[in-house]
């Protein structure tokens, strides 16, 4: 699974900078602190994705350590990325897809 894991990593971070919505710069430190789920209250969406979600799982990957079994990501990525309507499609694909992987189940390819 680590391997599937990676190259969806590899994707989301491949989708985010083409959609534009990568950044340059990191959120200040006290936005990374934030103890909120997705740390929503200091950061948008894809700033969480970038600076938190992806830097966590490939820690984890390079270590050898347990990945996440149950993770449920696409939901509020649905609603973040709502005013984008159908050109996130992929984004959300990805990140459906990496929900699925982790969780055990299979991805129909509809979300």
């Amino acid at each position: 699974m680590s391997d599937a894991v990676k190259s969806l990593l590899i994707e989301l971070e491949t989708e985010l900078k083409q959609q534009q919505l990568w950044s340059a710069a990191p959120p200040v430190a006290k936005a990374m602190a934030s103890t909120a789920p997705f740390c929503c209250d200091t950061m948008s969406l894809e700033q969480w994705l970038q600076f938190i979600f992806l830097p966590r799982l490939q820690a984890l990957l390079d270590a050898h350590s347990a990945l996440p079994t149950k993770i449920s990501v696409l939901p509020i990525a649905e609603h973040a990325f709502n005013a984008y309507g159908a050109r996130l499609a992929p984004l959300l694909g990805i990140i459906a897809r990496i929900d699925n992987t982790l969780s055990g189940n299979t991805w129909s390819g509809d979300t």
